[in-house]
């Protein structure tokens, strides 16, 4: 998703140097892409805060058992990792609604 997101990013760019480009279309396809992009953002949130429940499950059980502190760490790394994911999707869409921005203020131009 995230190479996906970012050539997407690098195709608006592009597209917003040709001035010859009818920004109609260009700013309705771009809002129909955010909207995915959101709804990807919204069930990556959604996974990374189910981890986190988890990650406190298995350390809550490792006060019971020690065995469970193995799963406990096991998940804060997936966690590590999901977190990174979800900034640069986060970052990515934030980019989107500038590059939006820009196309509305090209347009009334």
């Amino acid at each position: 998703m995230k190479k996906y997101l970012y050539n997407y990013i690098k195709e608006i760019d592009e597209k917003l140097k040709d001035e010859k480009i009818d920004k109609k279309d260009l700013v309705n396809n771009h809002l129909t892409k955010i909207e995915f992009f959101q709804h990807e953002r919204l069930i990556h949130l959604l996974v990374t805060l189910f981890f986190s429940i988890f990650m406190m499950v298995f350390l809550a059980l490792s006060l019971i058992h020690p065995i469970f502190l193995i799963i406990f760490f096991i998940l804060i790394v997936f966690l590590l990792f999901y977190v990174v994911h979800y900034f640069r999707l986060e970052n990515g869409v934030q980019y989107l609604y500038k590059q939006y921005d820009e196309m509305l203020k090209r347009m009334k131009k």
